[in-house]
């Protein structure tokens, strides 16, 4: 497993895009950003799971909206190598809203709205550790 700093981030395809079918294209477009898979799982998030793990935004407006559709349907749970992986990361995903997300992101070409804007990511590296473990046990990580 990596451990150096900064080599691993966490990503989520949402459950718009896993609903929508577009899981299969999203991966491809990471393996080929230079992104190598060092955990990945589909999951069914339940309520308390996504209020748990969105807690830090539990007193902005939009905390109910944002957990129950993260738990409404699968989405797809990742740990992400690459060096300078956060960054790298936030720059293939795009900005949150898709409308003003560059062309040739992942929130441009699948993302439909701000709520539904298919992949998530981890803003920095302690962020990263954090999601990470939310979602992965050492032993599930490769």
């Amino acid at each position: 497993m990596a451990e150096q700093t900064g080599n691993l981030t966490f990503g989520i395809i949402k459950p718009d895009a896993v609903r929508g079918g577009k899981t299969g294209n999203i991966i491809q477009r990471i393996l080929d950003g230079g992104f190598k898979l060092q955990g990945m799982k589909l999951i069914h998030m339940t309520l308390r799971e996504a209020e748990g793990f969105y807690a830090v935004h539990s007193e902005r407006p939009f905390f109910g909206e944002l957990t129950e559709f993260m738990s409404g349907a699968p989405c797809v749970v990742m740990a992400l190598e690459k060096d300078g992986a956060v960054k790298a990361w936030r720059d293939l995903m795009g900005a949150t809203d898709p409308a003003k997300a560059d062309e040739g992101t992942l929130r441009k070409d699948f993302g439909g709205s701000m709520g539904e804007n298919a992949v998530h990511g981890s803003d920095s590296e302690e962020n990263a550790a954090i999601e990470i473990a939310y979602f992965f046990s050492q032993l599930e990580l490769v």
